[in-house]
């Protein structure tokens, strides 16, 4: 990605929020209790209390896939970031969904202090959202998705190459949705949400 991107309104909001996704990402998977609590350490960031992962290959993972949206945040091609656990039969159980709605048109200097107050009060949400999520069954996973309204061509772009088709199981039926957190004003709009499968969503059956 071109440095020069991120002196645009968009890049510099991009970066706020692709380094925000980060602390949030992390702070789902502490939330839903994985690994040990050891594996965490707490840090300050928006002047709250979160926390970063100790294990060089997690903190990788997370670090990784979020910075790597950086080029599609910007340009505004990015829909849903969404963090996804599954069962032992890799069929999801539960999705903490980030929507994302970056105003293309917008060319007014980004406040940054009013931008990350607002993103503040996401970290303070997720914590006390926990009465909201399932259990999860032992030997679940989990992996970071995202969802594109469009995506460039790999040959024509090195940060496609990052992003593949899933051929992940999906449902079958509409979720059921539940609002955590929303901002929407100029020039970001931000919507956190949980899916769970339907009460009617089929049983995935072994073959």
């Amino acid at each position: 990605m071109d440095r020069k991107d991120l002196r645009t309104p968009q890049g510099e909001i991009a970066r706020i929020l692709v380094e925000f996704l980060e602390v949030a990402i992390t702070s789902v998977v502490f939330l839903k209790g994985i690994y040990p609590n050891g594996a965490f350490e707490r840090r300050r960031y928006m002047n709250v209390v979160v926390h970063k992962a100790r294990h060089p290959q997690l903190n990788e993972y997370i670090h990784t896939a979020v910075d790597a949206l950086l080029p599609f945040i910007n340009k505004g091609l990015v829909d849903r970031v969404a963090v996804i656990f599954y069962d032992d039969g890799d069929v999801p159980i539960e999705r903490f969904v980030f929507k994302l709605n970056l105003n293309q048109s917008y060319n007014s200097k980004v406040e940054e202090a009013n931008l990350e107050f607002s993103l503040r009060s996401f970290l303070i949400k997720l914590p006390v959202s926990e009465p909201l999520t399932k259990v999860l069954p032992r030997n679940c996973r989990w992996e970071i998705m995202a969802y594109f309204r469009s995506l460039p061509e790999a040959s024509t772009s090195k940060d496609a190459e990052m992003w593949i088709p899933t051929d992940t199981k999906q449902w079958q039926q509409p979720p059921t949705i539940i609002p955590i957190k929303s901002m929407s004003s100029e020039p970001l709009g931000l919507q956190l949400y949980l899916e769970h499968p339907s009460l009617s969503e089929p049983k995935y059956e072994e073959k």
